[in-house]
């Protein structure tokens, strides 16, 4: 797997995949060659079965990704926002069949951030920042959040973030349910790697239809949620990997 000239990627036996953003003289900005890149690791990764979850993460210690590169935002138009040229990448990933993981160290910042709240979960280093100052540029921020974020840490609190464009470290990101986990910096691989591997313990197949369940409720309702869910469990009760592992978790009780 190569051929990335804005990423990294590193697959390990167990099937967890690293995806590292590698542009370390813009501390990780998402330009459109960075975009293509995570487009083609997508597609290339999601269906090939051997990976079973990603962790995506900045390399070194400054930034997770630093947002867009200002200096292809500074030069987009009217045309160019309506071509959602961030926000449908967050979207595929937020949509990605594996579950994700974003690991965060340094800073995450406008569409930085907006990446890691497209992902299923967020590890975030004790001196990481993070926030949408998107306003103090004379924009919105533009690729999710605005709906994603409120959906994670309550609205009343994203009106803070956003109105206000002020960045947060990874203590209260961790106390306003924003990240998941909270480490110091230099176990922030470590703990997402621990992470993944207490997911990527379960059923395969259980865990991937449990985040489309999960996606479902919030996004389209109670009604489309209890469909969908009905519908996966029906999947899975027939599923060979659900009599094996009920056999097991019976057999050790005895």
């Amino acid at each position: 797997m190569g051929g990335y000239s804005t990423i990294r990627v590193d697959r390990s036996e167990t099937g967890l995949v690293t995806c590292t953003f590698d542009r370390p003289e813009v501390r990780h900005a998402l330009n459109e060659a960075m975009i293509a890149d995570i487009r083609r690791f997508l597609d290339a990764t999601h269906g090939d079965g051997v990976s079973r979850l990603v962790i995506f993460t900045g390399a070194g210690e400054k930034a997770f990704l630093s947002g867009a590169d200002i200096a292809e935002l500074r030069d987009r138009s009217s045309v160019d926002a309506l071509r959602r040229i961030n926000s449908s990448l967050f979207r595929e990933v937020e949509q990605y069949p594996l579950p994700t993981i974003a690991a965060i160290r340094g800073i995450a910042l406008g569409g930085g951030l907006e990446f890691a709240l497209a992902c299923d979960l967020r590890v975030c280093g004790e001196g990481s920042r993070l926030g949408q100052p998107e306003v103090g540029l004379g924009i919105i921020p533009g690729a999710g959040a605005t709906y994603r974020l409120p959906r994670i840490i309550g609205l009343g609190r994203a009106k803070d973030m956003i109105l206000s464009g002020r960045v947060i470290g990874g203590m209260e990101a961790f106390s306003i349910g924003l990240a998941n986990r909270v480490v110091a910096d230099e176990h922030v691989m470590s703990e997402a790697v621990k992470l993944g591997k207490s997911v990527m313990k379960n059923g395969d197949l259980a865990v991937r239809l449990a985040k489309v369940a999960l996606n479902t409720g919030q996004e389209s309702g109670t009604d489309a949620g209890m469909a969908f869910e009905s519908a996966a469990q029906a999947l899975l009760f027939d599923d060979k990997e659900k009599r094996e592992r009920m056999t097991a978790f019976l057999d050790r009780k005895k």
